[in-house]
């Protein structure tokens, strides 16, 4: 079984801040980190190599700097890592960014593909399911497991608003994994050694199977009007009363905000 794995370099949103005035993300300082979601999707993509001898690719699309990221998959276990990073891919959004990862899929042999569910920095949940339709492949999306059946077909858990379903896929297909069903391995010291002794391909757009005027920023339909803060709560008030007087105070208010 040869799996693909879309991972994305995203800034630590816990850190995050935005400019008040310009309404853009300040970067400085901010540390970069592997998208939870598709950290999880690497550790499904791991627990299927240890059980049925899979080979696992991670791809990513990205700055030079997202060099890191790959070799931190790598010392988690995964085989090999690829880098799309190109100009031609500058100002892509999700339907650009899928288009590009699926040009990079035709030329390599998978048989799964997984990615996270959606990332920390956009919270879109759009690549994933895009990639499926450029590919023309099945989707499971909110992944909570997935195991291979003696059969040869993919039993995957799905979570739902009602509990979780259970699926059976034939073939070539796409899962979306939630971070919070899988609990990732951490790298061991042997692993970071020897992902530093292996090669994080780095490809252009000359080298997947695209049409070139779709990518970047030209293939890009989305516009971003404005980004901003989320806007602080006012702070709450302390009431020392009886409890009638507290039954009072928040009949009014109630009626305040017109309740009842």
């Amino acid at each position: 079984m040869n799996i693909i794995v879309c991972i994305k370099q995203v800034p630590d949103t816990t850190v995050v801040k935005i400019d008040p005035v310009k309404g853009t993300l300040i970067r400085e300082g901010v540390p970069s980190i592997m998208n939870p979601d598709d950290k999880g999707g690497l550790e499904l993509a791991l627990r299927l190599k240890d059980q049925f001898g899979a080979n696992v690719t991670v791809i990513s699309m990205g700055p030079p700097q997202a060099d890191v990221m790959l070799r931190e998959a790598l010392a988690m276990g995964a085989d090999r890592a690829i880098l799309l990073s190109d100009r031609k891919f500058a100002g892509a959004d999700t339907l650009a960014t899928s288009y590009a990862l699926s040009g990079l899929c035709r030329v390599l042999d998978y048989d799964l593909i997984i990615a996270g569910r959606q990332a920390i920095d956009g919270d879109t949940a759009q690549v994933g399911p895009e990639l499926a339709e450029h590919l023309g492949l099945p989707q499971i999306t909110y992944v909570a497991d997935a195991k291979v059946l003696e059969n040869g077909n993919l039993q995957v858990d799905k979570e739902n608003e009602d509990g979780i379903q259970v699926l059976e896929v034939e073939g070539k297909c796409l899962l979306t994994v939630l971070a919070s069903a899988f609990d990732a391995r951490y790298m061991s010291v042997s692993g970071i050694m020897e992902a530093y002794d292996k090669e994080v391909e780095v490809w252009s757009a000359d080298k997947i199977d695209v049409d070139e005027s779709k990518l970047g920023l030209a293939g890009s339909p989305t516009k971003v009007f404005k980004s901003f803060p989320k806007a602080m709560k006012a702070p709450g008030e302390v009431h020392e009363v009886t409890p009638e007087e507290a039954v009072e105070l928040i009949v009014n208010q109630l009626k305040a905000k017109h309740i009842i």
